[in-house]
């Protein structure tokens, strides 16, 4: 199993310290990715999980840029409450000054009124078509084509685009969510599945879903990824996490691992420095080893 680090960049008491703490931590450990979460302007119901977060685009480049071995993604960034094509010119560069370390962690959405919040109300209710067509639109950019662009959102006849990512149109893109649409994008369109807050047991629920939509449009079968809450002993929330003993959570972790998952985002929920890398640490000596044994 390959691990990344969710970076405390949400929540009361995210800091720059706290981040890269992480991040310091992720790449002593041999972890491969960092991953930021994205919320830009929550009601008030939702201010415990998300009324602190930084920038989810600009705390991938502030970290790249002084964590050169970690791969950086986006876990994930909700394409419909953005402009596209800034959204395309954001993630190139990164992925530009980077040295093609970026991994595009897309999803649709679910909080209604932050939409509106973000003067975009209209578009929630078809937040699903928008990042299908945003997709699409990413790879014909990123790929340095110039050729007209005509979509039911985009328009474009006469542009360059430039930088492109070092990785070009092959920029792996993760799609994440878990309704029936979002599985058959991740088949459809997607180079990875992101799961969050899901126990393998559901997963296996989606993986032939995300299979049949990927045989049907002759493509590959997208590599396959999760994002878990990770917590030592007893549960503090109702909120799934992979937690209990060290064999509770190894055995959840074997089981994804049996699914086809391969790489495991890890989120702590600690923003000081100090109790997030003890608590890696911790994963680390105790719980990884286990798996591959």
């Amino acid at each position: 199993m390959d691990y990344g680090l969710c970076l405390p960049n949400f929540r009361d008491g995210a800091s720059g310290e706290g981040m890269e703490a992480g991040a310091e931590t992720a790449q002593r450990l041999g972890w491969s990715t960092v991953w930021t979460t994205d919320h830009v302007l929550v009601p008030s119901s939702a201010a415990d999980d998300y009324g602190t977060n930084y920038d989810a685009i600009e705390v991938l480049a502030w970290i790249g840029a002084r964590f050169p071995e970690l791969k950086l993604g986006t876990s994930v960034i909700v394409v419909p409450q953005r402009n596209a094509v800034v959204l395309a010119k954001e993630l190139a560069s990164i992925d530009a000054l980077s040295g093609g370390r970026l991994i595009a962690g897309v999803g649709a959405g679910w909080n209604e009124e932050e939409f509106a919040n973000l003067g975009m109300a209209d578009r929630f209710h078809v937040r699903g078509a928008y990042l299908d067509e945003t997709i699409d639109l990413w790879r014909h950019l990123w790929s340095g084509s110039r050729e007209p662009f005509d979509g039911r959102f985009h328009q474009s006849d006469d542009y360059v685009f430039a930088p492109l990512p070092a990785q070009g149109a092959s920029l792996p893109i993760a799609v994440g969510g878990r309704a029936e649409a979002a599985l058959r994008r991740a088949g459809t369109r997607g180079d990875w599945y992101h799961s969050s807050a899901t126990s393998a047991a559901k997963y296996a629920e989606r993986v032939p879903v995300i299979r049949a939509a990927a045989e049907a449009a002759g493509r590959p079968m997208p590599r396959l990824t999760a994002r878990a809450w990770t917590e030592f002993g007893e549960a503090t929330t109702n909120h799934y996490a992979i937690r209990g003993t060290v064999d509770e959570m190894v055995a959840e972790i074997r089981a994804f691992a049996g699914l086809g998952v391969d790489h495991l985002a890890v989120w702590f929920d600690a923003t000081a420095p100090d109790e997030l890398v003890s608590l890696m640490d911790r994963f680390a000596r105790e719980v990884a080893p286990q798996v591959e044994t």
